[in-house]
């Protein structure tokens, strides 16, 4: 089994205000090869329910860049505002192989930003 990312989200209403929905993520890096990984940096791209798109692009996640053993796995919560009620994210991972300096990415499929009520 490859890198393996879960992601669950839910709605943040007393963080939220007129014009500005807040969302936290939490997410589970697994890592399902034989190889301990390292996780270098990230890009999201954040979409709206206007179109309006932003991207995220730095080192790590939440300040850090952790290393993860073979059937390990690394999981950490933080957040996204939206100008809009729903919206979607999705992104990428950056992994180096420390032991043998190969890099790679890992594609996170997109997921819903959404505030509980607001789709059928």
């Amino acid at each position: 089994m490859p890198i393996n990312i879960r992601v669950s989200t839910r709605y943040l209403p007393q963080q939220s205000r007129d014009e500005l929905w807040v969302f936290a993520y939490d997410i589970m890096v697994i890592n399902g090869t034989s190889e301990t990984v390292q996780l270098l940096d990230r890009h999201w791209k954040i979409t709206d329910a206007e179109g309006h798109t932003e991207d995220v692009k730095g080192p790590g996640v939440v300040g850090q860049q952790p290393v993860i053993a073979p059937g390990e796995h690394f999981t950490y919560q933080s957040g996204c505002p939206l100008r809009t009620p729903v919206g979607v994210m999705q992104g990428s991972y950056g992994f180096i192989e420390p032991d043998t300096g190969r890099r790679f990415r890992v594609t996170i499929a997109p997921f819903r930003l959404a505030m509980p009520g607001i789709l059928n």
